[in-house]
């Protein structure tokens, strides 16, 4: 006679129907949390419908147009936290959008939303507000949506600031790391589950190498909301902006020389993001390219250095205005 023992098997069974459940429960707590991230942080800006994106913007001052494009894992919200919105508005008319899946805008999904495909979308965006022709402002992952905004729509663009930009493609670990998450299927189990209890782990470190070698600022640790940014519609935004990376610089960079219009260039001597050398690279291929590499300053060098890079914005508007149209 032969006896099978099914205890083996049952364990089995209940360990993965527990785990099953405890993924589960995660998730819910999650979906709640986030959910309450954004009662706390209401939108306070407008919306406008563009194709198939909900996209949230800020448009205040008047003036010529200035256009503030984020970087990742932040929101629009990241240019008045450092104060550069708040001093442009004394003098133009600021207007700042929530790119696709951050902040309030959304991102629909069956779209691969490249550097491209987001200048494309911003371009319609100003169309709609009136604004034919304006000085683009983009920062890390946003310098990317203002270069290719330049490249495909270059009489709508009046001149560039580039910050702490990601410009050439390179060998990165973090692109490879934020792939999985940035999948469907496997990547939504991860954003609802893992991704924002292993999110709140990090932040602080994630803070502190953005401003390495400065200390995180007062009002950036005050006001920048990790619940907000650990949404897990915003982690597919930041972990697909992140994958696509390296493929949007392989795309971008051989155009970089037909660039006509007027370009600066602002990189931190100690950024340990995306180092400065990036931002040399560029000059020498932009020939109406100027670089100014800030001492003391890391990736979030419009944080600690405001009043600089407010006042590089500033020159280039009044250059770049008084051209007019080519």
């Amino acid at each position: 006679m032969i006896v099978v023992d099914s205890t083996h098997g049952s364990v089995w069974l209940w360990t993965l129907i527990a785990l099953i459940a405890a993924l589960v429960a995660l998730a819910l707590v999650n979906y709640a949390v986030a959910r309450l991230a954004e009662r706390r942080h209401p939108p306070t800006g407008a919306f406008l419908q563009v194709g198939s994106v909900r996209l949230h913007y800020h448009d205040q001052g008047t003036g010529a147009p200035i256009i503030l494009l984020h970087g990742n894992a932040v929101s629009g919200d990241d240019f008045d936290t450092s104060g550069v919105a708040e001093r442009l508005r004394a003098t133009y008319r600021v207007i700042i959008f929530d790119r696709p899946g951050f902040g309030h805008s959304t991102r629909p999904r069956g779209q691969l939303w490249t550097a491209s495909e987001q200048a494309d979308l911003i371009h319609a965006a100003l169309l709609q507000l009136g604004v034919q022709r304006a000085v683009v402002v983009g920062h890390s992952w946003g310098t990317l949506v203002a270069l290719a905004l330049a490249e495909r729509h270059p009489t709508s663009t009046a001149g560039l600031v580039l910050i702490s930009g990601y410009y050439f493609p390179t060998p990165r670990l973090d692109s490879l790391m934020v792939a999985p998450v940035a999948t469907p299927v496997l990547g939504d189990i991860l954003r609802y589950t893992i991704s924002p209890l292993f999110g709140w782990m990090t932040m602080p470190a994630m803070k502190r190498a953005m401003f390495a070698p400065s200390a995180v600022t007062e009002r950036f640790d005050r006001e920048y909301s990790p619940a907000m940014a650990l949404r897990p519609w915003q982690i597919r935004a930041t972990a697909s902006d992140g994958a696509l990376m390296v493929m949007d610089a392989s795309r971008l960079s051989g155009r970089y020389g037909a660039l006509s219009t007027p370009v600066s260039i602002l990189a931190g001597d100690g950024d340990k993001v995306v180092g400065p050398e990036q931002a040399q690279r560029l000059q020498r291929v932009v020939p109406s390219g100027t670089v100014e590499v800030i001492r003391a300053a890391g990736h979030m060098v419009h944080h600690v250095a405001t009043e600089r890079v407010v006042q590089v914005i500033e020159q280039l508007a009044k250059v770049a205005y008084s051209r007019g149209t080519d």
